[in-house]
């Protein structure tokens, strides 16, 4: 245990950010560079050493959090960053990204906020990388045998480095120009700077893990010809097919989905462009969807000089601490959150159903008429009288994923069996009903975290792996059935 009066003795304190002023001027990471590591042995040591730790079944990934807070409590980095990799691939980016339900199911916050395990785990791994601590594993001899991974975010990029660990010659096939997925494309560079998958990618390609960029597998390479080519293949292609918003005025020109929108401001950062092409400067913009997805199109927006950014959410507004009788430990709660975007200014609207848009002469979005909904017998209704407009100039739509996309003739080329909510379907070793092709990720599960991502790649390699040579030391961390802790 760290420290047996840490949690007595300390209270809870973040990672501080940058003054809004300064950084809605750039698109570097919103936190104050090094200002967690003054303070994060305190905050190690205000983790318990549970006799059972819950804070493991609230992450997917079963982190071996009491273990690496000791050590980073000790200052033992590199200890720490050994138990850290054991069972996270990327720690650098649930570090930056995951809404940590692992500190949801923290015994401590049962009557006290909960230990910040999300900080100490990013402060172990940029310390890591600084000092040299990451390296290649490479391995002692190779199997002969070769697998292709469809997608490259999270899950394809874990079951890979997995699968190349355990000597099999890999090569991840990527549609987009660049390695990363929505990690590259999705998530805007304030929240985690596109360095951290460029120095992981490099690992990888020292361990052997092949690249193949700017390949579409269904549309480009058919699915068929590539499964000859290799002796199994993992899916992980995510679910990338944004729910829509079916009301008048819909196609009015400025209306976009989140996933049309983020990319090109994170090509503005790779340098792509001067400017991107879809930019908010200037204009009233309003983010339909309360989740991360409409935070980073706010936080976008602020960057890009909006004249006025609004978000809308169906949802009531939830509150700010857990409900013990509803939402009670150590389930992860729905609480209101305030990101970093929602700190940087803009309007929230809970509640709020959009009934539709109006335009110009020339087709363009000039407003946006919504009303307030209430739950009557279970069904969200519009209030009467509740009706009103605002100004749209530029509209997201960040209403979540439907699925995994089945217009480029991958399912269809593969034959794939997809369950009833359009995922494809796969058995307890994450393999389709088609023998050596796997599936990973939001293609198997549905949108879902990052570290629920990570999780499926690890788990599917282990099936991967038992397949080609029958049998596996790799770790599966969960099974296609599980789901996380809710009411």
């Amino acid at each position: 245990m760290a420290d047996p009066k840490g949690f007595l003795t300390h209270g809870r304190e973040v990672a501080r950010t940058r003054p809004v002023a300064e950084r809605v001027q750039d698109w570097n990471e919103v936190y104050v560079p090094g200002s967690l590591l003054p303070i994060v042995s305190t905050q190690a040591s205000r983790c318990m050493d549970c006799g059972i730790p819950f804070c493991h079944q609230g992450c997917p990934l079963g982190n071996l959090i009491p273990e690496w807070n000791d050590y980073a409590y000790r200052e033992d980095w590199s200890a720490a960053a050994e138990r850290l990799h054991a069972t996270n691939n990327f720690p650098e980016f649930t570090g930056r990204l995951c809404p940590a339900p692992c500190e949801s199911a923290c015994v401590l916050g049962i009557n006290q906020q909960p230990v910040t395990i999300k900080n100490v785990e990013v402060s172990i791994i940029d310390k890591a990388w600084d000092t040299g601590d990451v390296a290649p594993s490479i391995p002692e001899r190779l199997s002969g045998k070769t697998v292709a991974v469809i997608g490259s975010g999270p899950a394809g990029l874990a079951a890979a480095q997995q699968l190349t660990r355990a000597g099999h010659t890999v090569a991840v096939y990527e549609r987009a120009d660049r390695i990363g997925g929505l990690l590259r494309y999705g998530i805007p560079e304030f929240k985690m700077e596109k360095r951290h998958i460029n120095r992981r990618i490099e690992q990888m390609r020292a361990e052997g893990t092949k690249f193949r960029t700017g390949v579409e597998v269904g549309r480009d390479l058919d699915a068929a010809k590539l499964r000859r080519r290799y002796d199994a293949v993992v899916i992980a292609a995510g679910a990338t097919v944004s729910r829509d918003l079916p009301v008048p005025g819909r196609d009015l020109k400025g209306i976009h989905y989140a996933m049309e929108y983020l990319p090109l401001s994170n090509k503005v950062q790779e340098g792509d462009y001067v400017a991107s092409p879809l930019s908010a400067e200037g204009k009233h913009v309003v983010v339909i969807g309360g989740g991360d997805t409409g935070a980073d199109c706010v936080g976008t927006a602020h960057r890009q000089g909006a004249a006025s950014v609004t978000q809308l959410e169906i949802m009531p507004q939830p509150g700010a601490e857990r409900d013990p009788l509803s939402q009670p430990w150590p389930t992860f709660p729905m609480l209101y959150k305030v990101t970093s975007a929602h700190e940087e200014g803009g309007e929230r609207i809970y509640s709020a159903g959009t009934t539709h848009f109006e335009g110009d002469e020339d087709g363009n979005v000039r407003f946006l008429h919504l009303a307030e909904v209430e739950f009557v017998d279970g069904k969200l209704t519009q209030k009467p009288g509740t009706e009103r407009r605002i100004p749209a100039e530029l509209v997201t739509l960040a209403m979540g994923f439907t699925g995994t996309d089945q217009s480029n003739g991958l399912v269809e080329q593969f034959g794939l069996d997809l369950d009833a909510r359009g995922n494809i379907a796969r058995d307890e070793h994450f393999e389709t009903n088609v023998p050596g092709v796997f599936v990973a990720g939001d293609a198997g599960r549905g949108q879902s975290l990052i570290v629920w991502a990570i999780a499926e790649g690890r788990s599917a390699a282990r099936g991967v792996d038992s397949y080609l040579t029958g049998a596996s030391s790799l770790p599966a961390p969960i099974r296609p059935t599980d789901r996380s802790l809710t009411v």
